[in-house]
């Protein structure tokens, strides 16, 4: 088994660990206000940490700027014209392949 099975498999079972805590720890009772508009944000923070990381760090000499900064700017601008998901998508797909096409 390789490093990356072992570690992927120790996050398994502690994800696992923590996700059945919560019930033994809090039994019944509700999760105060506060801790869960903190749970509320957590997957949205992570999910745009990992956007940015995957958009802008391809090399290990820093931040890189391609098509990729093209799309995520452009589907950027198609979700404040609040278009619906599947059009946000194509068309970050879209000027993604056109500015590689042109470069």
């Amino acid at each position: 088994m390789t490093q990356a099975w072992i570690v992927i498999g120790l996050l398994a079972v502690g994800t696992a660990a923590i996700k059945g805590a919560g019930p033994l720890v809090l039994g019944d009772r509700p999760l105060p206000q506060r801790a869960v508009g903190v749970v509320a944000l957590i997957a949205p923070a992570v999910v745009s940490a990992l956007v940015i990381y995957e958009t802008f760090a391809d090399s290990p000499d820093g931040i890189v700027v391609d098509a990729r900064v093209a799309g995520l700017a452009a589907a950027g601008l198609a979700l404040l014209a609040r278009l619906p998901m599947i059009v946000v998508i194509v068309i970050a797909a879209a000027v993604t392949a056109g500015v590689r096409a042109l470069l």
